[in-house]
């Protein structure tokens, strides 16, 4: 019988037994990562895995992230020591790319300004030049990284009338035929948007793509949307951006230090901030604890992992 860690954060989505015949421990997020003959762990976000964790638990044969992305898990680490490390790719496309379009929509149309004048009982009635927002249809959303959320981001522009530019490592032409998309260089993508949306994952090469000098060639008035890493944006240029009016607005589900969200955004009028709720439905949640079981139960058997993550593999969101 092999004994498995879990968080305890998703015990709640799973079934009361979620791997008969394995003992299962629960941990939360305030304890430390355990040490002893453990076989599997079950983490979130943001548990660290790495050298430390791995030569405390010798025994571990796999870390089953209940997340896409791995920032948190040392892949190199885990590679040296033979522990398959897997993640929860596909099952949250819908769930963020709808999120995407919550915060797209909300900044277009100045929800948050909207909100803040009825709420301090400040709205003396229509006018109509009173926060006139951004027109979708004919307008150009740029989305940078064209994998399962940035393609399902770019189908539900087709409804509102918008054309789709994207930037890629590799053309997707079936992701073109169905949506007209056009393939372009992340210069052009800035310079040619009304809205940007970024679905990259967080790695070298992406963590601060869009600092000052990216922004500043950014189209005047466009908005910006994250949904994917918080790091991929240089936070304190995006708030000079938004001061001096180059920007119109962000739209922004994760943020660089986590949860730590930094004041000049939280306060920005042109700012619509969530908690990383990209995911947060209770059909994907369950769907993403249930897939990390399935891996662990997987490994366990001596079967293939379902959805495995090497040290240079793609996480699908490129």
């Amino acid at each position: 019988m092999a004994t498995v860690v879990i968080a305890e954060e998703i015990r709640s989505l799973l079934a009361d037994r979620p791997l008969p015949g394995h003992a299962v421990e629960w941990l939360s997020g305030a304890s430390p990562t355990p040490t002893g003959a453990y076989d599997a762990l079950v983490p979130l976000l943001s548990r660290a895995v790495g050298d430390h964790e791995f030569e405390g638990l010798p025994d571990l044969a796999i870390v089953a992230n209940c997340a896409v992305g791995v920032d948190n898990v040392d892949l190199a680490a885990a590679a040296r020591r033979g522990v398959v490390v897997t993640n929860t790719p596909g099952v949250l496309t819908e769930s963020t790319a709808d999120l995407t379009w919550a915060l797209l929509l909300a900044v277009a149309r100045r929800v948050r300004e909207g909100m803040d004048l009825v709420q301090r009982g400040a709205w003396e009635g229509w006018h109509p030049t009173q926060l006139l927002g951004l027109e979708l249809n004919g307008a150009t959303i740029g989305v940078v990284g064209a994998g399962r959320i940035g393609q399902a981001v770019a189908r539900r522009a087709l409804g509102f009338g918008m054309r789709v530019l994207y930037v890629s490592r590799e053309a997707k032409p079936a992701f073109e035929a169905a949506t007209g998309a056009h393939r372009c260089t992340l210069d052009a993508l800035l310079a040619d948007a009304d809205v940007v949306t970024l679905h990259v994952p967080s790695s070298d090469e992406t963590r601060g793509m869009l600092g000052r000098e990216q922004l500043s060639r950014m189209r005047r008035g466009a908005l910006l949307i994250n949904t994917a890493r918080g790091d991929v944006v240089d936070e304190a240029a995006l708030v000079a951006a938004l001061d001096t009016g180059h920007l119109g607005g962000a739209g922004l589900d994760v943020f660089r230090e986590e949860p730590s969200v930094p004041g000049e955004l939280r306060r920005h009028p042109r700012v619509v901030a969530l908690p990383h709720l990209g995911s947060a439905t209770t059909v994907t949640r369950r769907a993403m604890a249930q897939l990390a079981i399935d891996n662990v139960a997987a490994v366990l058997s001596g079967r293939a992992p379902l959805t495995p993550v090497t040290i240079d593999g793609d996480l699908g969101s490129l």
